[in-house]
């Protein structure tokens, strides 16, 4: 656990009010990202968030120091709202694409040898409406794993930790994301091999 983490968990156990709400500040945005790419309520996921941080806090005993703070969290968040949706069966829409056989050319944008932030993928905004119309399109568990990957910079081990996905599931669940977002972008428009461009 980064030293940083460390030092306000150590004083949160101890009882820091400052310490619980410096985590909160440092963490709630982080979280609210995964669980709105999942619920796709802005408001919703307002809710969850707050709920994972309670649950976080309240269980904030039972942490195991060895692993990291953030991953810790984000499990909890992913189990908050993968229970909400469990319960509500809410539709997602799928956008996968019918073959997986060929890496590249469409794809050139979200490269794994590169691993771009959405930051840096998005270059203005109108791209970046695109690009967060292609997201909401997303299967659920495709839109977390981009999340988790490309925004929180986590490893694929990182994520399977978090998710209990199995490693190959995870990769698997990326690399369909990938070309689900680079189709979507395409038909709506943009060429994801000139993503820094303009539009076609």
């Amino acid at each position: 656990m980064p030293d940083r983490d460390q030092r306000w968990v150590e004083q949160a156990l101890e009882g820091s009010q400052e310490a619980y709400r410096h985590l909160l500040e440092l963490y709630q945005r982080p979280v609210f990202s995964i669980v709105v790419r999942m619920v796709r309520d802005p408001a919703l996921a307002e809710d969850l968030t707050q709920e994972t941080f309670v649950k976080a806090f309240r269980a904030l005993g039972s942490f195991d120091r060895n692993r990291k703070f953030s991953s810790w969290l984000f499990t909890i968040a992913h189990n908050t709202t993968i229970d909400h949706l469990r319960r509500k069966r809410l539709p997602t829409v799928s956008l996968e694409p019918a073959g997986d056989d060929e890496e590249g050319g469409s794809l050139a944008f979200l490269a794994v040898a590169t691993d771009p932030s959405p930051d840096q993928l998005v270059t203005h905004s109108e791209l970046a409406a695109a690009l967060e119309l292609a997201l909401s399109g997303l299967r659920v568990e495709y839109a977390e794993v981009l999340v988790l990957r490309f925004q929180q910079g986590l490893s694929y081990e990182e994520i399977s930790e978090i998710t209990g996905l199995a490693l190959g599931t995870v990769k698997t669940h990326l690399y369909r994301a990938r070309k689900a977002l680079a189709e979507a972008l395409e038909s709506s428009g943009w060429d994801p091999s000139a993503y820094a461009g303009n539009r076609r």
